[in-house]
């Protein structure tokens, strides 16, 4: 599909590997972005979770970083073609050069990050940079974070169930602390597929729920689900 429509934007896809997902749908619904001022995408891809924080808070400002030259063309392209484009500023490069030299600090940081450590690659390259972490570790995407990031901030972020307990560990490390955890899971009886994730510099009770997309039968979504995504889904 070239062109995925939700209900105030289209996200044009053609030039980009990784095309839209229930991951990144999911993560600019759920961040925080209530009392953000100046909001970062790690990693932006399509420029989707950026267009989805423009349309929920009607006044931040939000930077997007992609590495890939053919996602932040299509990233630039999206962004002019939604009604926020004057709020959304799309950056070509490497999120490591990008913390170290930036003089801005964010409010919240958002990232669908490159979620694989240690698994079969893709074998076309774009896929496999999107989804490997070879590009940009767990490491540096916290190191990065924790430099830019206000005191008050938040970062947000979705990752596979593995992956995401081993990012808590070493955030906690630098005492970025995960305060907001959603479990996501596929249907009731499956296992827990994917995390979201949310990180500040001081540590609060921990808030952990459970989302299911979908009741037993397939494409029977859940009302959490639809709660969450109706703002942007067409068939929501």
């Amino acid at each position: 599909m070239s062109k995925f429509t939700f209900k105030q934007f289209s996200i044009i896809q053609d030039k980009t590997a990784m095309k839209v997902g229930v991951d990144g749908v999911m993560l600019g619904a759920w961040a925080d972005v209530e009392s953000a001022e100046n909001i970062l995408d790690v990693g932006t891809g399509t420029g989707l979770i950026a267009i989805m924080l423009a349309q929920r808070n009607h006044t931040a400002y939000i930077d997007t970083v992609e590495i890939d030259e053919m996602a932040y063309k299509q990233a630039v392209e999206n962004a002019n073609n939604c009604k926020w484009k004057e709020r959304i500023n799309v950056i070509h490069n490497k999120f490591q050069s990008f913390a170290k030299t930036v003089q801005k600090r964010y409010d919240l940081i958002v990232s669908n990050p490159p979620y694989f450590i240690a698994s079969l690659q893709s074998p076309k390259v774009q896929r496999t940079l999107a989804r490997h972490s070879e590009l940009l570790t767990q490491d540096d995407l916290i190191c990065g974070v924790e430099n830019i990031l206000t005191e008050k901030g938040k970062f947000c972020a979705i990752f596979p169930y593995i992956e995401a307990n081993i990012f808590i560990a070493k955030a906690a490390a630098v005492n970025l602390f995960c305060n907001k955890k959603t479990n996501v899971k596929t249907k009731p009886e499956k296992p827990v597929k994917r995390i979201l994730l949310e990180f500040s510099r001081t540590k609060q009770k921990l808030l952990e729920t459970t989302v299911c997309i979908e009741n037993s039968e397939r494409h029977a979504y859940t009302n959490e689900y639809k709660m969450l995504t109706k703002d942007f889904y067409l068939k929501f």
